[in-house]
């Protein structure tokens, strides 16, 4: 009898085996799937890093001109010109109602956004580059345009052969910073005024002498001390009116038509030769030129600013 008991005992045991064995795993997967929907839940939660298309060095594959959309002054749908955070003192900067009252000089802490006149005016930012910049001498001379150069000293420095070639051929210089540094307006006037002469002397090594007449910051990021310091030093601080944000390598055909649908007289368009791939820039000017010479003055900036 005690044998048969334990028989027993053993079969049932065994029959009730597999359905827990099925029981464990069927909890074991629903835990998981559980778990997974947590950790999931959670990454959505968590913002991702933001984005902004600039970097602070010359000597990196890829850097642009464009600030944080909160620092682009904008304007209202009848026109009408509205301040940026930094100019109304959220950055520390300085009160722009200080700024001269000169023509063109409604960017953000009275900075040059247009040429002053009817001229309209290309600007090249961030190079000089050996692979774009001559491609886009090259599609300027053929054009008949000069234009304004806004150099980095980093590469001025390192191609001093391409800074001959753009005051060879009759075209502006604008001092860029150093290394394309985009918090330098935040930084003492003492760190401003020596990164600002460091470029110019860069610039003038090259061609001694040189006129170097504009001081454009990197990113756009304006506050009162970079503006007075390039004022102090002789430069025009120029901004810029029409941006298709070729920096971000859109196409030709985006360049163009933004450029070409946002000129008037006056305009001050601001183009790159330099941070990243721009053959999408030299393309479109290829497209530019000769429909914007066929309806307005195009010239470079002039030498002793505005």
């Amino acid at each position: 009898m005690d044998h048969g008991g334990s028989g027993s005992a053993r079969s049932g045991t065994l029959a009730r085996g597999p359905s827990a064995a099925r029981t464990v795993g069927l909890v074991a997967l629903v835990v998981t799937a559980l778990l997974g929907t947590a950790y999931a839940l959670g990454r959505s939660l968590v913002p991702d890093p933001p984005a902004t298309g600039v970097t602070t060095s010359a000597t990196g594959p890829h850097y642009a001109d464009q600030p944080p959309t909160d620092d682009l002054p904008r304007r209202t749908p009848g026109g009408e010109r509205t301040s940026t955070p930094a100019e109304t003192g959220q950055d520390g900067g300085a009160d722009p109602s200080e700024a001269p009252a000169t023509p063109g000089a409604d960017g953000p802490f009275g900075t040059q956004t247009t040429s002053g006149t009817s001229l309209v005016a290309l600007t090249f930012d961030d190079g000089p580059d050996p692979q774009y910049t001559p491609q886009v001498l090259a599609a300027l001379r053929e054009h008949h345009v000069r234009a304004t150069f806004c150099v980095v000293g980093e590469n001025a420095r390192n191609h001093p052969d391409l800074i001959r070639a753009i005051v060879a051929e009759g075209h502006t210089l604008c001092n860029h910073s150093w290394n394309h540094d985009v918090t330098l307006g935040r930084r003492s006037p003492e760190v401003i005024r020596a990164d600002l002469l460091r470029t110019s002397e860069a610039i003038r090594a090259a061609v001694p002498g040189a006129t170097i007449a504009y001081y454009r910051q990197p990113g756009g990021a304006w506050t009162g001390s970079v503006v007075s310091v390039a004022r102090e030093l002789g430069m025009t601080p120029l901004h810029w009116t029409v941006d298709p944000s070729d920096w971000s390598a859109p196409g030709s055909g985006r360049i163009a038509a933004t450029v070409l649908a946002g000129v008037v007289p006056g305009s001050v368009v601001l183009l790159h030769d330099a941070g990243g791939d721009r053959q999408g820039t030299v393309d479109a000017l290829y497209r530019i030129l000769p429909s914007l010479t066929s309806r307005f003055e195009v010239e470079a900036l002039p030498d002793g600013g505005t």
